[in-house]
């Protein structure tokens, strides 16, 4: 699904040049679930917009679902995110003024769909992550739980062969953020691959594997598919308080 190598990123100014990605090889396989891990100013988010096409590199090799991505134009990135790619940010990324329907719907205008094709996916979204009663809600009206909800919502309503989560239960409390992983696991054993940068141990545990960035290069590569998941027994979720 996803492989690069030798790529480098190269940020410059007037006087200074950081390498932020040193000759970083990977590979991530079709329906895995794969945690990055490293610390601040690793690369690890360079990584993950190089990754999604948001940003270009400077040298090495890109393949993306079998086809050769280096080099190509803001056009053709852009036409492969829309198709392939969605992405859930740890701030939510939502739009204040639009409601929860809208929201959902602003990348589904960018590829041109039809109407009734649009309503039919959005509302198939927000039915998936439990948040169909919330159409015309604005992201104030709802809590921080919901509003990523919503994100994974509107990721998912591209049906994209990939998806990107960069630190998405960052800003969550440790109930909700339990519960928007078990949400991206079902998502994944439904098919999607899923690569997601996380600082929290105990979620990286979840994954398939490890990947660790450090310095602008991946190591410690630790396959963790047998490895017990920790999900929240469904009798203690349904006792808990509702998700955000």
């Amino acid at each position: 699904m996803l492989k690069m190598e030798g790529v480098q990123k190269i940020y410059r100014t007037d006087l200074v040049q950081t390498h932020a990605l040193r000759s970083l090889s990977l590979e991530v396989e079709e329906g895995e679930f794969v945690a990055v891990t490293g610390p601040s100013g690793s690369g690890k988010t360079t990584f993950l917009n190089i990754a999604g096409l948001l940003e270009t590199f400077d040298g090495g090799r890109y393949t993306l679902d079998g086809k050769d991505v280096s080099r190509l134009s803001d056009r053709e990135r852009s036409k492969i995110r829309n198709v392939k790619i969605g992405f859930i940010f740890q701030s939510f990324n939502l739009i204040p003024d639009l409601n929860v329907y809208d929201n959902v719907d602003v990348p589904l205008r960018y590829r041109g769909l039809a109407s009734g094709e649009r309503d039919r996916r959005i509302k198939e979204a927000l039915e998936r992550v439990g948040l169909a009663s919330r159409l015309k809600h604005l992201p104030s009206q709802l809590s921080g739980g919901q509003q990523q909800r919503v994100a994974i919502a509107r990721a998912l309503a591209g049906s994209p062969r990939i998806l990107f989560a960069d630190e998405p239960t960052g800003n969550l409390d440790s109930l909700m953020a339990r519960e928007v992983m078990n949400m991206l696991e079902e998502i994944n054993a439904q098919g999607t691959t899923i690569v997601m940068v996380t600082h929290d141990p105990e979620l990286a545990r979840r994954m398939h594997r490890n990947i660790h960035i450090m310095d602008g290069q991946a190591s410690d590569f630790e396959d963790r598919s047998d490895a017990p998941v920790d999900r929240i027994a469904p009798r203690a979720a349904a006792a808990a308080p509702a998700v955000g």
